[in-house]
C-alpha cells in the first residue's frame, strides 16, 4: 500500500469519526490517489492537483470540488498544514525573493492577500462566482460578492456596454390643475 493511500485511509477514518459521510469524497480522493500512483508521485503538488481536478468528468463532481476535495488532504507530514505553517512558508519565499527583487519587502505579503489575489484573477479570467465561493470554502456566494464590488475594471466594462438613451430629457411641467391646487395650500 502506498504512502498516499494509507494516508487517505486514515484521512477518511478521522473524517468519519468526527460524524461525517464523506462518501462522495472518498470515492473522489481515492480516485485522486489512483492518477498520483498513476504518476508514481509521492508528493501532492498543485499542478498534479490541477491536472487531476481539470480531467474530463466522468462520474466525478465538478473540477471545483475536486480541488476542495484535496486542499483538506494531508500533506506528506501527516496533517493538512496549518495556518501558522502557511504563513511561516511564505515568510521564507518572500524573503528568499526578496533577495532578487528587493521591493518585496516593502509589501505586506500574506496568504491572505494571495487569497485575495487569486480570487481576483479567476473573477477577472470569467470563472462563475460560484465556483470562486466553492474554492476558497465559502458557505454561500453572497460572501464572495464582495469581489464583484471590488473589481473597478469590471465595473468600467460593464458601464461601457450601456448605450445613452434615445430620449431627451426634459423638465417636469406639472399640469395646470396640480398648480392650481398647489397654490389653495
Amino acid at each position: 500500500m502506498s504512502a498516499l493511500r494509507s494516508a487517505l485511509h486514515r484521512y477518511v477514518a478521522m473524517r468519519r469519526g468526527l460524524g461525517h459521510k464523506f462518501q462522495a469524497q472518498e470515492r473522489r480522493l481515492t480516485d485522486f490517489v489512483a492518477f498520483m500512483e498513476g504518476r508514481s508521485a509521492t508528493v501532492i503538488t498543485n499542478s498534479l492537483a490541477l491536472e487531476w481536478a481539470t480531467l474530463p468528468p466522468d462520474r466525478h463532481a465538478s473540477w471545483a470540488l475536486r480541488l476542495c476535495d484535496v486542499r483538506g488532504f494531508p500533506n506528506r507530514g501527516g496533517p493538512p498544514m496549518t495556518r501558522s505553517n502557511v504563513s511561516q512558508r511564505l515568510t521564507a519565499y518572500v524573503s528568499a525573493a526578496a533577495e532578487t527583487m528587493p521591493t518585496l519587502l516593502n509589501r505586506s505579503i500574506s496568504p491572505h492577500t494571495i487569497r485575495h489575489t487569486t480570487a481576483m484573477h479567476l473573477l477577472q479570467s470569467g470563472v462563475d462566482i460560484t465556483i470562486i465561493a466553492l474554492w476558497l470554502g465559502h458557505e454561500s456566494p453572497t460572501t464572495t460578492h464582495m469581489y464583484v464590488e471590488a473589481d473597478l475594471s469590471m465595473k468600467e466594462r460593464a458601464l461601457a456596454r450601456l448605450q445613452p438613451p434615445n430620449n431627451s430629457s426634459q423638465r417636469y411641467r406639472p399640469p395646470d390643475q396640480l398648480m392650481q391646487f398647489l397654490q389653495t395650500l
